[in-house]
């Protein structure tokens, strides 16, 4: 009888253990999830400045081809081109909102 209580005794604090660390592992589970969000969201952020970025390159580029004498085939591309970015960059704010 002594080895039975014993045994069942064991297995208790055996499961209270268990479920402290399951709480523990919980808690630092949610606390990632978190960090993981806020880093989604960073990484969303600077998607849209690395596409801003690029946008304004071009928009340089496409100044600096204007103040030269150049072909108005080329420059009617380099226009097309950059409004193309321009709706790409739309929809990715679009999506992102």
């Amino acid at each position: 009888m002594f080895d039975f209580e014993t045994t069942v005794a064991e297995i208790e604090l055996k499961v209270r253990k268990l479920k402290k660390e399951n709480e523990l592992l919980r808690a630092e589970m949610e606390k990632t999830n978190g960090q993981c969000q806020e880093l989604q969201r960073q990484n969303e952020q600077l998607n849209i400045l690395i596409n801003n970025l690029k946008e304004q390159n071009n928009n340089l580029k496409l100044g600096n081809t204007l103040t030269q004498k150049g072909d108005s085939v080329e420059i009617r591309l380099k226009i097309n081109q950059l409004i193309r970015s321009i709706d790409k960059s739309l929809e990715l704010i679009n999506k992102s909102e």
